[in-house]
């Protein structure tokens, strides 16, 4: 059984990571450029060639600098389910902030809370918390 790590191609990765990992928790865990991974002496050189960051806990998304121009798509989005819905409404409210709520953080008819936010670099998130039991 595989398991499913999400690869997002930036204009800058470093930035765009940072953001992450300041808005919905996490860290950086490793950092690889061009000149590093390949020995490259131009101007990839300093540009990321692959980088891992966790956001969420252990969620680990892979990233990488574009090395030619990037069209934002429209056509995958990420989920990330957190334990309560303050930590969940917290993390909305953090990515969704600079970019677009398509869905207002709230509970939903399906059964959950669930907020939906096209974040600054066009990525979707759909942020989710089961009810709370009382």
């Amino acid at each position: 059984m595989g398991t499913l790590k999400p690869y997002i191609i930036s204009e800058d990765a470093r930035s765009q990571a940072e953001f992450y990992t300041q808005t919905l928790g996490g860290k950086i865990e490793s950092i690889l450029t061009h000149e590093q991974g390949m020995g490259a002496q131009n101007e990839f050189k300093d540009k990321i060639m692959h980088m891992c960051f966790s956001v969420a806990g252990e969620n680990n998304i892979f990233m990488a600098d574009a090395v030619e121009p990037v069209t934002q798509g429209n056509g995958i989005a990420l989920t990330i389910e957190y334990p309560t819905k303050a930590e969940a409404g917290a993390a909305f409210s953090k990515v969704s902030a600079g970019g677009n709520v398509r869905a207002p953080f709230e509970m939903q008819p399906f059964g959950i809370f669930y907020g939906e936010a096209i974040d600054k670099y066009g990525v979707t998130w759909m942020i989710t918390a089961q009810p709370e039991e009382e």
